[in-house]
């Protein structure tokens, strides 16, 4: 056999001198590592005159996870949703993260996905900054959707870790590293849903790269402080601590549920300088948002709104009636006028919602 076939089978001969003759032995290596710099990339475009960089998605404070709504058959209710990406713009919302854990990315098909992302694009691309949920815990995945994303004009990637399965922490290096050469990316770790940290010496790495926008952190201000006194940007994850993130701890902004009801007192939040007092007042929202795992009281808040209808795609299901009760209370106390939506908040009673299992 050739040295040159045995070198692509990734052995190598050795003569060993045993009991007087030679006998000839083969010995595994391992191969190189399979991803080449930029090779897998045949979607990446050198066009640079409408690009958008990682500093344009670093200067964004307020972006909001929008909420996927759904026609009586499960498909999407697009009339409802541009109504609900304009109401974003109209109240100051910078960005909007598309199939995110918020807009129920995870029960998409990755056409379903990447179809939505070209519609916010271009519909609404010039108004408002559109980031796509392109993460997954499949590399072969993430790489694959965040090509279509970025062709289809998306202007920055949130990418997840690999959940479920998990990795190693070199593992999870290679995973971003994958994507980051895409284009403008921001890491979210949000370890209650992943079953897996991102550890800072992981973000210290993706940092060298100047495709990193920076980190969506769900683990608490100490951490949001760790990568803000080094010069990370940082969005918090989490509304209950945004205010004091944004003030207190350095952050940039917020990624929102909150906003996507709220969001000119979202904005305030985040631009008007500290504001104890309306933190306060948002607080039983918040609390009620979360009380159920996002994005089912979210959901249920925005049917009672009228905005959109009361559609769910299972497993997720409305909160009780007691709840939904809870809502129209809470709704009065900040003020209905606060609230996305002209209609006045309803109850709604359980056979007004449609549950679909198949779409």
């Amino acid at each position: 056999m050739s040295s040159s076939i045995i070198g692509r089978c990734h052995f190598v001969a050795d003569s060993i001198e045993a009991t007087g003759t030679k006998r000839r032995t083969t010995r595994w290596r391992s191969p190189r590592a399979a991803v080449i710099p930029s090779f897998h990339l045949p979607m990446r475009s050198n066009e640079v005159k409408n690009r958008t960089f990682a500093d344009d998605i670093k200067a964004l404070r307020l972006i909001t996870a929008i909420k996927t709504p759904y026609l009586p058959d499960g498909r999407f209710d697009l009339e409802a949703y541009d109504t609900l990406v304009n109401l974003q713009i109209e109240n100051g919302a910078e960005g909007v993260i598309v199939g995110g854990t918020t807009g129920e990315g995870q029960l998409m098909s990755w056409d379903e996905h990447i179809m939505l992302i070209g519609h916010t694009v271009n519909c609404f691309g010039g108004s408002i900054k559109v980031i796509g949920n392109t993460g997954s815990n499949s590399t072969r995945e993430a790489i694959h959707a965040t090509e279509q994303g970025f062709a289809v004009g998306m202007h920055a990637a949130l990418h997840i870790n690999p959940y479920y399965g998990k990795t190693s922490l070199e593992g999870l290096i290679s995973h971003f590293e994958s994507v980051l050469p895409m284009g403008p990316t921001i890491i979210y770790n949000v370890p209650s849903r992943t079953g897996q940290d991102i550890p800072p010496r992981v973000i210290q790495t993706m940092a060298k790269s100047p495709n990193l926008a920076g980190v969506k952190e769900c683990v608490g201000n100490d951490r949001v402080e760790q990568y803000t006194s080094n010069g990370i940007v940082v969005w918090s994850g989490n509304d209950d601590e945004c205010h004091v993130s944004r003030w207190d701890y350095g952050a940039t902004g917020v990624i929102s549920v909150t906003s996507n009801l709220v969001p000119g007192l979202m904005r305030e939040l985040m631009f008007g300088g500290k504001n104890l007092a309306l933190n306060s007042k948002l607080m039983p929202l918040v609390e009620w948002l979360f009380h159920e795992p996002n994005p089912i009281a979210l959901n249920t808040a925005l049917a009672q709104l009228g905005v959109v209808r009361p559609v769910f795609r299972l497993p997720y299901v409305p909160l009780t009636k007691a709840k939904r009760e809870e809502f129209v209370k809470i709704v009065k106390d900040i003020g209905r006028e606060n609230f996305i939506g002209e209609r006045d908040v309803q109850v709604l009673d359980d056979n007004d919602f449609i549950l679909v299992g198949r779409y």
